[in-house]
């Protein structure tokens, strides 16, 4: 169920499937992240894009007819740097990823509302939740492209955007470390009940995607699962240039 590696440009009419990998549900490379979401609150699938496609989203970073927002996150306190979110139609490759990731997604997301007993489950197409989104009024794409210089960072947050979240969402890393640029981990704190938070720090490398928690998750305790929150940022990058492709699944109010 799980597509290791696309090798398409883009843009293009339509995006050939090559693998059929999202679609057997017994593939070994699902598993493993079924299975990281669940015990770790993450999961990492290595090579999943082709250096070309990073190379291609990375290139087009300037153009901006491609992007309807452009945030400088020292205005906002959000940390140093600047992302810029795709406008609709998105990216044929893009809207590949969003639709074909979620499907392998949902499934998790729903064992997490049912463990956690919240009276919430998610339909089994993307566009269904798309659909959710826009009758509450969140209208606007997620799926967003982020850059750090050297001295940028990202302060720990989570990416809401309105009363319909998806708790799952996905970071793919466009540059190399040690090589584009140094420093720029990715980071996130875990808030356990009672008790410190945890902090975990991740260093993909270029074409990785890290699958990770939007919100909160369930962890089993010993009187059954509770609720523990989580939150995401990106360390300060020492050189270079850090940049990264998000995809988040639902839709913003603006």
């Amino acid at each position: 169920m799980y597509k290791t590696m696309i090798t398409h440009r883009f843009p293009v009419e339509a995006i050939d499937k090559r693998h059929d990998h999202f679609d057997q549900p017994g593939n070994t490379k699902w598993t493993e992240v079924q299975r990281g979401l669940n015990e770790k609150g993450y999961a990492v699938v290595t090579k999943f894009l082709g250096h070309a496609d990073c190379d291609e989203f990375r290139a087009r970073y300037e153009e901006q007819e491609r992007y309807r927002k452009t945030i400088v996150m020292e205005r906002y306190r959000f940390g140093r740097g600047e992302y810029k979110y795709f406008k609709y139609p998105l990216p044929p490759l893009l809207q590949k990823l969003r639709e074909d990731i979620y499907i392998n997604l949902v499934g998790v997301a729903n064992e997490w509302m049912s463990a956690l007993g919240i009276d919430r489950r998610f339909p089994a197409t993307h566009a269904a939740l798309i659909d959710e989104c826009r009758r509450k009024g969140q209208l606007q794409p997620t799926p967003l492209i982020l850059r750090y210089g050297a001295g940028g960072y990202n302060t720990l947050h989570q990416d809401l955007y309105g009363d319909v979240y998806f708790p799952i969402q996905g970071v793919v890393l466009l540059t190399e470390p040690d090589a584009d640029f140094t420093g720029g981990e990715f980071v996130m704190t875990q808030q356990n009940p009672r008790a410190q938070s945890r902090a975990m720090v991740l260093t993909p490398h270029k074409g990785d995607l890290i699958l990770f928690t939007t919100s909160f998750r369930p962890v089993k305790g010993s009187h059954g699962f509770h609720r523990v929150h989580v939150k995401h940022g990106v360390s300060e990058v020492h050189t270079g240039d850090r940049l990264t492709l998000g995809i988040i699944f639902h839709d913003a109010l603006t």
